[in-house]
């Protein structure tokens, strides 16, 4: 793992890289309520008992493109040796038709001091399958020593030439193209944004606030970039229905404004839990590891250099969730450009925070007065001294 060799930093983590979890906590986590979706991203769903399986057949590029690489690699391999051997096949019985296998036979026991017959075969040089199958190669991947080669005596060899190159174009552009896609998959750019391990909540002008860091660590910037966000609970209906993944988008708000960012330096995203917040009953002592309470945040956005839109995602449980804590501040500015410290990506900090809900602080003011709030802080302004650009002299007369 990348933190263990001290690369990233243990404080937040990658989108697509999975936590590590120690020994001891194992059994701890196993009361916890299952994740829908998972720190790294992947969804914790298993589709069983599919009846209709020839629905991925009728899309197979995209169920090749999803295979596991071992699976896509055999499959590279098996396509090529199949063809060459089918093809190789084809050529021995055109061969074996025509008699050129006899003739040739007869010409190797032939010493080569006698006039060989008028005898043109349909293939020149093919002796056995060995030979067609090295033939059948060299028709496909275009690959020619000069000892094998078709004649005009038979049009089913030209024939036959002619639906092996096309054959082999088809192969060579399906497993080139998958190959391709894979390398060249959205979640691979989604490694590098991180979102911050633990998400918060706290006050922010006078409202309780859920609030997570978001990060990308390229330089090449993630275009027309949004975040949402959803709640995922078991909740039942008035009839009695019981749906037990229930998605909830609740209103997020960020440095921007709207749900578009500009993910050119880590930003807070935070959500205010006011009364159209399914969040607005939550309080401190909701936040454990039995809550069923999860939240899923999803960043997309088109990926700059290759124009592929891309998708992140992470989730949070109620035990991850810190309430009274804030974020520290790890932008500064040095040297005429800002500088971003990954090393306090997911550093908190308490904060006065009251221990109540959001209903209860709206319903009574009077909970405010009780928080004991510090001091603004003063912006100190520096003192910069400019240089003049030129000076006005006395022309001499």
């Amino acid at each position: 793992m990348l933190s263990r060799k001290g690369i990233i930093p243990e404080e937040y983590v990658l989108t697509r890289l999975a936590e590590d979890v120690p020994d001891h906590a194992r059994y701890r986590a196993r009361e916890r309520r299952a994740r829908f979706v998972g720190k790294n991203g992947a969804c914790n769903v298993a589709h069983k008992n599919i009846r209709e399986q020839g629905r991925f057949l009728q899309d197979v590029f995209t169920t090749l493109v999803d295979l596991k690489w071992p699976h896509t690699l055999l499959i590279f391999t098996m396509s090529f040796l199949c063809s060459w051997l089918l093809f190789g096949m084809v050529w021995w019985l055109i061969a074996f038709a025509h008699g050129d296998l006899d003739h040739g036979t007869r010409l190797q026991r032939t010493p080569a001091t006698e006039v060989p017959d008028s005898f043109v075969p349909c293939v020149t040089s093919i002796h056995s399958f060995t030979s067609a199958f090295l033939f059948s190669i060299e028709v496909q991947v275009t690959i020619g020593f000069g000892g094998r080669m078709v004649t005009e005596e038979c049009p089913a060899a030209i024939l036959v030439l002619i639906v092996q190159n096309i054959v082999g174009l088809v192969i060579n552009a399906i497993m080139l193209g998958c190959i391709f896609m894979k390398t060249s998959q959205a979640h691979r750019r989604a490694e590098t944004l991180i979102f911050s391990k633990h998400a918060v909540i706290a006050l922010r002008d006078g409202k309780l606030c859920f609030m997570l860091r978001v990060g990308d660590l390229r330089k090449s910037m993630i275009i027309s970039a949004t975040i949402r966000m959803q709640v995922v609970k078991k909740t039942s209906s008035l009839e009695g229905e019981v749906v037990p993944l229930n998605q909830i988008d609740i209103q997020m708000e960020n440095p921007v404004g709207g749900n578009s960012i500009f993910l050119v330096s880590p930003l807070i995203i935070y959500h205010v839990i006011d009364k159209n917040s399914p969040l607005y009953d939550i309080s401190p002592t909701n936040l454990h590891h039995h809550e069923d309470l999860e939240i899923i945040v999803i960043l997309e956005g088109v990926v700059e250099t290759t124009g592929i839109t891309t998708q992140a995602r992470t989730s949070y449980l109620a035990d991850e969730i810190l309430w009274g804590q804030r974020f520290v501040p790890i932008v500064a500015e040095e040297d005429g450009r800002y500088s971003v410290d990954y090393s306090k990506f997911g550093n908190t900090v308490k904060v006065p925070t009251p221990s109540c809900t959001a209903r209860q602080l709206e319903e009574d003011k009077s909970i405010m007065d009780t928080v004991p709030f510090s001091p603004r802080s003063t912006i100190r302004k520096r003192s910069v001294k400019l240089k003049p650009k030129f000076t006005i002299t006395d022309e001499p007369s």
